[in-house]
């Protein structure tokens, strides 16, 4: 077998393979690169290590069966046989869910959870967004600490459990999406610095200095993070890929590491005749991101759209602290404003960053498809103090709001776990570093950073105590009982008029028309023949939506079509959708 790894620093290489040392010789085509052949099969343990030092992991190590810190193993990918015959789901029309493995079910493993994808299938989603599943010390984490890039969590599974849960995902027509950190990697088991530069001190970003996509070496470093996505999606039939906060890829070359990828992926999509697509965490609002390279973009097939998160969330429950500022001080003209525009900030003031921030997106070009909207994600519920759900702070009447206008709007719906039943179980931040020094900073430092912001140390819970992450399972019983058995049939019942009805996947941005009354509480839209009207506020609302017949789809509460006047009578605290004939 062949084996090679690029150490360009080092002056001499060897291979520890199943017991056995050989040295490897530099690869006369490839700078800095080393390679040779040894004896070796599916499960065998191996390493390298550098001018005589210790035998690290492989860099691209597609298996770590005792962790970050561990030998590698040889995978061989054709051993797995697939059962599912999958030509692939595309994004446009697609409803998201995002996944932690480790916390959808108590067992925390992907066979586990592959036995809950039937609740998926059934509800309307199409594809499963998987939270990152790269090896990350201990057990238990919510894994953007992650490292060797190409591997994947041996509690969860492994790469054989990771292929399991995507072939019966598949099975059951769902795709799948995986989370990935391009842009720090997690500061225990790490050892790609000691291969070569990795990384770099030219930039800095909120996790210490910066991977290198720029400074010298940064051709090898962009290739591997490059082969590392397509691994994903070739290796184990990933059908696209969410790009962890890509605004801390640091990049000053004339061809942006995004364009690269995109492209990348793109070629790949044309020679297995699947449909792959990137969505990336972007906090630049810039339209850029989403724009096909011919029109010069960086070409990624969507983003997240935290702003319309921002209205909706302000909208349903009036707080107003550190980014909310902004979206808080017009909740609703701030949700109709995503409604119709996709951002918020398209370079107005950000109160919260004290300056201009974003560019406009033009409508007539931009398919709406290409912003994902939601209610919840694992970072605006894990990142509160207490992990609390959208559930734990408003009623039930408003959840149903917020999933009408989540489920109706122009963009890609996501969910979070749990969500589709009004989960009564917290998510929270949870880690279990098995280094002791960083286990204390980790739990030191989160009770101090909310402790800034007034709350009581003893209320932040323990990161590495095991309780936070029992605490942050869903509970399968939920579902089976009210109030959550009202909420998921709600859900469902949504989802399947987005299946119905065209207007509400019509990818015409400009398309859609919205008004409100901000004293009132209440919010309308049309997308096409469909209406969709929420009432915010505790009484019943009039709300004006013409004379034309019409005849109601859904409603969290009974409602009567509008009379000859043209007006709506919505109770308060709730939602409906129509259809005008």
């Amino acid at each position: 077998m062949q084996f090679e790894v690029w150490a360009p620093q080092a002056g001499r290489v060897t291979l520890r393979c199943d017991g056995v040392t050989r040295a490897l010789e530099r690869d006369p085509e490839r700078e800095g690169w080393w390679r040779g052949e040894a004896e070796a099969h599916d499960g065998s343990r191996y390493g390298f290590a550098l001018d005589d030092g210790p035998v690290l992991p492989d860099p691209r190590s597609r298996r770590q069966p005792d962790g970050p810190d561990g030998l590698s193993a040889v995978v061989d990918h054709d051993r797995f046989e697939w059962s599912a015959e999958w030509t692939g789901r595309p994004l446009p029309g697609a409803v998201l869910y995002e996944m932690h493995v480790g916390t959808y079910t108590p067992e925390g493993t992907f066979d586990a959870a592959a036995e809950r994808l039937g609740h998926l299938a059934d509800l309307g989603v199409t594809h499963v967004e998987l939270m990152p599943v790269c090896p990350f010390p201990g057990r238990h984490g919510w894994g953007y600490e992650g490292v060797s890039l190409w591997a994947v969590h041996e509690p969860y599974g492994g790469p054989e459990g990771l292929k399991r849960f995507v072939d019966r995902a598949h099975g059951l027509g769902l795709g799948v999406v995986l989370d990935v950190v391009h842009n720090h990697l997690g500061p225990s088991g790490n050892y790609l610095p000691q291969f070569g530069p990795y990384f770099t001190d030219t930039h800095h970003t909120p996790w210490g200095v910066a991977v290198n996509l720029d400074a010298p070496g940064s051709d090898e470093v962009r290739a591997y993070l490059v082969d590392s996505a397509l691994a994903w999606l070739r290796d184990h039939r990933i059908d696209g890929l969410r790009l962890d906060a890509v605004h801390a890829l640091v990049d000053t070359r004339a061809r942006h590491f995004l364009e690269e990828l995109s492209q990348a992926v793109d070629e790949l999509a044309a020679d297995t005749g699947r449909p792959l697509f990137l969505i990336a965490e972007s906090d630049l609002n810039d339209p850029r991101v989403i724009t096909p390279r011919d029109r010069g973009g960086l070409g990624i097939h969507a983003q997240w759209n935290d702003d319309f998160h921002h209205a909706l969330h302000t909208a349903l429950t009036g707080e107003s602290q550190g980014y909310y500022a902004d979206f808080a001080r017009a909740p609703l003209a701030a949700v109709a404003k995503t409604l119709t525009g996709g951002f918020f900030h398209d370079g107005t003031y950000s109160s919260f960053r004290g300056r201009h921030h974003g560019r406009p997106l033009d409508r007539t070009r931009v398919a709406a498809h290409r912003l994902l909207g939601y209610s919840q994600t694992h970072d605006q519920v894990g990142n509160r103090a207490q992990g609390d759900r959208l559930s734990a702070l408003v009623s039930p009447g408003l959840l149903a709001c917020a999933a009408a206008l989540t489920l109706t709007a122009p963009f890609t719906p996501m969910l979070f776990m749990g969500e589709e039943w009004a989960a009564g179980t917290p998510w929270q931040f949870f880690t279990d570093h098995t280094d002791p020094e960083l286990a204390k900073a980790v739990s030191q430092g989160r009770r101090r950073e909310f402790a800034a912001h007034g709350w009581a140390e003893q209320d932040v819970p323990d990161p590495q105590d095991p309780a936070t992450r029992d605490r942050s399972c869903l509970d399968w019983s939920e579902p089976e009982r009210e109030p959550h058995a009202r909420m998921l049939a709600w859900y469902g019942q949504l989802l399947a008029l987005r299946r119905e009805q065209p207007d509400l996947t019509d990818p015409d941005l400009a398309d859609t028309k919205v008004a409100y009354d901000e004293d009132r509480r209440w919010l309308a839209f049309r997308r096409g023949d469909v209406r969709v009207a929420v009432n915010l506020g505790a009484e019943p609302a009039d709300i004006p939506l013409g004379s034309r017949e019409a005849r109601v789809l859904a409603a969290w509460e009974p409602v009567d079509v509008p009379g000859a006047d043209g007006l709506l009578r919505l109770p308060g605290e709730s939602a409906v959708v129509l259809l005008q004939e």
